[in-house]
């Protein structure tokens, strides 16, 4: 039998997921949390086997930050990481916290089953890319890397100056792409560029 910890701060999906393990022979869930910051707790008083852990927990505690430490003292744990965000950070930092399997819970095509099964088998499951979403007149996916470092950075309400600093670059240089993205999208300022990617969660400044 296969121990699962549920990491989900959705009610209804957590419900959701426990209510298609438990229809499973393999599975039982051993506890169900709504917070990342008590994943680690839930694996020292119980015999864990996979987690299914959310990116974005309850008090914005990161699912990223939790994998990366129970890694650490629990290598044989799996971990399949969870959104129905297309971040377009999520999928790299998920690899760097030593995460078993990337499930986009809206986007993706294979099943809660398949990618259960798969996981515990020994397999890494991960799409192919994140889901493009419109930003303006763009798709996410015609943003290069460096131009969604500057759209992170003005997320973050950093100045030109301080951009710069950041990415290692000069103040020209930043507005050379700042006015790449805004031809793209056809927005007339940042403003309304990190309203859009904001709101259709490219990037989530907290995360």
């Amino acid at each position: 039998m296969i121990n699962v910890l549920i990491v989900e701060d959705s009610r209804v999906s957590r419900e959701s997921f426990e209510r298609q393990l438990a229809a499973l022979p393999d599975y039982q869930v051993i506890t169900s949390i709504e917070n990342a910051a008590n994943a680690e707790i839930a694996c020292m008083r119980n015999n864990i086997d996979l987690i299914l852990m959310d990116i974005c927990t309850a008090d914005n505690e990161s699912g990223l930050i939790a994998a990366a430490r129970i890694k650490s003292h629990y290598p044989r744990i799996k971990i399949i990481i969870m959104t129905s965000m297309p971040e377009h950070s999520f999928l790299r930092k998920a690899r760097e916290s030593g995460c078993d399997s990337f499930w986009y819970k809206e986007h993706g095509e294979i099943s809660l089953e398949e990618i259960c099964d798969r996981t515990v088998r020994g397999d890494f499951v991960w799409p192919e890319g994140t889901p493009e979403v419109k930003i303006g007149l763009a798709n996410s996916g015609e943003f290069t890397d460096r131009e969604l470092d500057v759209i992170r950075a003005l997320a973050a309400g950093k100045r030109y100056e301080e951009i710069g600093e950041t990415l290692f670059m000069s103040a020209n240089t930043v507005k050379y792409h700042v006015k790449n993205i805004l031809q793209k999208t056809g927005f007339h300022n940042t403003i309304q560029l990190v309203a859009e990617v904001v709101e259709k969660r490219l990037i989530l400044p907290k995360f």
